[in-house]
C-alpha cells in the first residue's frame, strides 16, 4: 500500500490506471467478442443501423471517448467523477484503436493484413502508458525542498534532451521506438545514431548523395525485417486473430 500511495494516489495517477485497466479490458473483451462472432459461435451478431448499413465499434468508442476526456479535463485528478471519466475515457479508447486501421484506411480492413496495425497500436499505446505509469513524474508531487526541486529541474532537461534524441529516430522512419523512447532513453538514444530506414525523411534527406550510406540502410532494413516481421505477426494473430483473404470493402460504400 505505501508504494501504490507514493506513485499513484499522491501523484494523481489513479484516473491513469484506471484508464489503462479500462483500455486493455475493452480491446480484450471486444476482439474476444469479434472472434466469436467471425466463427459464427454464441449470442452475439454484428449491428446495423437504418438501410443495413454495419455500425462499427468506433462510433461508440469516439462518442465514450470524447465523453470521458471532457469529464477529465473538468473533473482534475482526484474524486469519483475523475476516475468515472477515466473509465469511459479508457473504454472508448480501446473501441477506438480496436479498429485504428479501419480508421486509417477508411476500409474494412479488420480481418485483413492491414488490420494487424489495429493490434501494433493498441500494444504500443498500453506499453506506452503502463511505462508513463510506473515512471518518475517530475511535476506530480508537492511541497518539494530545495534539492529536490534542483533534482527534478535536471530531470526536465533530461526529457527536453531525449524527446529531441525521440524525434530524429521518428524522422528516422522509427515510430515504434520512437515513441517507446519517449519514456526510456536508452531507447531513444540508440535509434537516433543509427541509420536509418531507406524510405524514412531522414535517409531521403542526408543519404541521397551517399550511396554506400544507402545501400547500407536498405541492407539493415532487409534483414531487419526478415528476422522480426514474421514473429511479430504471429505475436499479432495470438492477440486479435489471424487475417483472412476475403476482399475489402470501402466504407464509403457500406
Amino acid at each position: 500500500m505505501g508504494w501504490f500511495e507514493r506513485n499513484i494516489m499522491e501523484p494523481g495517477k489513479l484516473p491513469l490506471l484506471l484508464a489503462l485497466v479500462s483500455f486493455v479490458l475493452t480491446f480484450v473483451i471486444t476482439r474476444g467478442i469479434t472472434r466469436l462472432i467471425r466463427a459464427g459461435k454464441g449470442p452475439f451478431r454484428n449491428i446495423s443501423g437504418s438501410g443495413g448499413v454495419h455500425v462499427h465499434h468506433v462510433v461508440p468508442g469516439v462518442i465514450l471517448t470524447i465523453i470521458g476526456g471532457f469529464g477529465a479535463v473538468a473533473g482534475g485528478q482526484y474524486g469519483f467523477g475523475s476516475a468515472l471519466a477515466a473509465v469511459i475515457f479508457g473504454i472508448g479508447a480501446g473501441l477506438v484503436l480496436d479498429e485504428f486501421a479501419l480508421v486509417l484506411h477508411l476500409a474494412d480492413v479488420y480481418w485483413t493484413p492491414d488490420g494487424r496495425k489495429s493490434v501494433e497500436m493498441v500494444v504500443l499505446t498500453a506499453s506506452l502508458v503502463g511505462l508513463l505509469l510506473i515512471g518518475f513524474s517530475p511535476l506530480g508531487v508537492n511541497d518539494l525542498s530545495e534539492d529536490q526541486q534542483q533534482n527534478r529541474a535536471v530531470v526536465l532537461g533530461n526529457v527536453v534532451v531525449n524527446f529531441g534524441f525521440a524525434l530524429i529516430a521518428l524522422f528516422k522512419g522509427k515510430v515504434r521506438l520512437a515513441v517507446l523512447g519517449v519514456v526510456i532513453p536508452l531507447v531513444a538514444l540508440i535509434a537516433a545514431v543509427r541509420l536509418a530506414r531507406p524510405a524514412s525523411p531522414w535517409a531521403k534527406r542526408f543519404y541521397r548523395n551517399r550511396p554506400r550510406a544507402r545501400a547500407k540502410s536498405g541492407l539493415r532494413a532487409y534483414h531487419h525485417d526478415r528476422r522480426w516481421v514474421g514473429p511479430r505477426r504471429r505475436f499479432q494473430d495470438w492477440i486479435g486473430g489471424a487475417p483472412d483473404s476475403e476482399p475489402v470493402r470501402s466504407l464509403e460504400h457500406r
